[in-house]
């Protein structure tokens, strides 16, 4: 029988332990080092995408441009390298290239996680928490519990470098488990506040009414259509006009999750009609128009209010099959370059094209120009200008001839294209497939793929060219590679891990002949400084 006083001695023994546990899961995992060799120079640290300087990042938030800045705020766990504690962190930037770390915006608290949503400028203070005649910043976000989502805001007047949650949240509840991500944006023709957001489970999108941002009003729902396994997240309605016409069309992004093996996560869109009130698709309902062909794209969004009304994107550079694992030590994820969008029409409809902002132009360094290459099966061009093939940009045209006969088949190339970070041991492979029309990324013998064993694939995406001509725009940054295929008719996005000591670039083709038009690449400047920026500088 325990006495009073082993019992309380136990009983402190116990607390004292689940405190230290306590502390231990909800610790910082690493201290920013301000160190030259080591900040923003860690293996696999991408150069010049966005990446947070420490622990774990998601899908990109709150995406609004404000008296000369670009907001990048993101899903940010301040206490882990994996998912969890969700806030949202803070970025800025004056040309979407180089950005500044500004402190964690909005924090979960009292178990409230502040999970995905928009930014708008509320110019003409709808909402009456604006305390300038030039409006302020209202953040619109999804606050989770284990057992309800619901959408809350919160508001800014100082350029959003603090931020207060309204008293009277949430704002929008329907008493659901899963209701999130809103989209909000400000809708001319009839002077309101537009909001989309995800009921995941139902494979929809719902579209809400507001004047004044507290207050939402149901105005209809689209879906289920497109790809629907899984579930769906992440809404983002905008409108384009179609390049070469006086035509306008709406796009509606939407991000899906899915056990299906050789997608997990993913980003479709559909192209139609969207009066203020219900979005109509143009194509049939089972249509799968894909944003990005990699597998590594995830929760874009773009940003309210850009300069030009541009039509600005950026991606999540991961996939939730392997995202918590990826080989990375005190920061993990990072997001894309950003990409300007336009609407094309092509033979089979009109579809989204997509480019990297021209910013990216200013981090351009040692440059390296070829042209009129004649190659044939087994020749490579091999570390040109002995380049270091770690960050680098690569643009490039090629030319096949045209297959008359099928005897004529075995002379002429099969496939061609790049392989970077290539060594004795290892490859990634950038190449287009005459046969099929087909570009492809095959990161198989990138060498780390063995912390997933769902990381080791060839990602193919149909790419038709009628002219006989092959154009690439390629970015390799450490441990990512973007491609745009025919001008943005395709992207690929993948994460790669490879041994950083072997960073050669080559050119190929397999079958036969193959010219190359054009080749340009640039080394590419790193957008970090050399050391870490001061707290004071930070908290300005």
């Amino acid at each position: 029988m325990r006495t009073p006083l082993l019992s309380f001695l136990i009983f402190s023994c116990l607390l004292v332990l689940y405190s230290c546990t306590q502390t231990a899961e909800n610790a910082v995992t690493t201290k920013i080092s301000s160190d030259s060799n080591t900040y923003y120079r860690e293996k696999y640290r991408l150069a010049y995408h966005f990446s947070p300087e420490q622990n774990w990042m998601n899908d990109p938030n709150g995406l609004v441009y404000y008296q000369g800045e670009y907001h990048l705020f993101y899903q940010y766990n301040p206490k882990g390298t994996t998912w969890g504690n969700m806030s949202w962190g803070h970025a800025v930037s004056t040309d979407l290239v180089h950005w500044e770390h500004l402190p964690v915006a909005l924090e979960m608290e009292d178990g409230v996680m502040i999970f995905s949503g928009s930014a708008v400028v509320d110019r003409d203070n709808s909402s009456g928490l604006c305390e300038s005649a030039d409006g302020c910043l209202i953040a619109i976000y999804t606050a989770h519990t284990d057992e309800m989502q619901n959408q809350a805001i919160a508001y800014s007047n100082d350029k959003g470098r603090t931020w207060t949650k309204y008293k009277g949240n949430p704002v929008l509840d329907l008493g659901k488990k899963n209701f999130r991500d809103p989209k909000v944006f400000w809708y001319e023709p009839e002077q309101k506040w537009v909001m989309a957001v995800a009921l995941p489970q139902e494979h929809q999108i719902q579209f809400y009414t507001s004047i004044n941002l507290k207050e939402w009003k149901l105005m209809s729902a689209f879906g289920p259509q497109g790809f629907v396994e899984g579930i769906w997240e992440c809404p983002d309605l905008f409108e384009l006009e179609v390049a070469g016409s006086n035509q306008k069309k709406w796009v509606l992004l939407v991000s899906y999750n899915t056990e299906v093996e050789e997608k997990g996560s993913e980003m479709q869109y559909f192209v139609g009609d969207f009066d203020g009130k219900t979005f109509t698709n143009d194509n049939t309902n089972d249509l799968v128009l894909t944003l990005d062909d990699g597998p590594d794209f995830y929760a874009g969004v773009t940003w309210n209010n850009a300069p030009d009304n541009k039509r600005l994107l950026i991606g999540w550079l991961n996939n939730w099959k392997y995202a918590n694992d990826i080989p990375t030590s005190t920061w993990r994820s990072a997001q894309s370059v950003v990409r300007e969008l336009a609407l094309q029409e092509y033979p089979e409809g009109i579809r989204l094209v997509q480019q990297p902002v021209e910013a990216l132009q200013k981090i351009r360094q040692a440059h390296t120009h070829e042209e009129n290459m004649n190659l044939k099966e087994g020749e490579s061009v091999l570390a040109l200008n002995n380049i270091n093939g770690t960050q680098i940009e690569i643009i490039a045209e090629f030319a096949y001839e045209s297959i008359d006969t099928p005897a004529e088949a075995d002379m002429l190339a099969a496939e061609f294209g790049f392989k970077v970070f290539k060594g004795q041991s290892q490859e990634t492979v950038i190449g287009y497939d005459i046969a099929s029309q087909s570009l492809f990324v095959d990161r198989t013998q990138s060498v780390d793929t063995t912390f997933a064993g769902n990381f080791a694939v060839k990602s193919v995406g149909l790419m038709p060219t009628d002219s006989g001509t092959v154009k690439l725009h390629i970015y390799v940054d450490h441990s990512s590679v973007e491609v745009f295929g025919e001008n943005g008719y395709i992207t690929m996005s993948n994460r790669i891990f490879p041994d950083p000591q072997q960073d050669g670039v080559e050119v190929y083709a397999i079958g036969g002949k193959v010219k190359l038009n054009s080749l340009d690449i640039w080394e590419l400047a790193s957008i970090w400084p050399a050391t870490r920026p001061s707290a004071e500088a930070i908290q300005k």
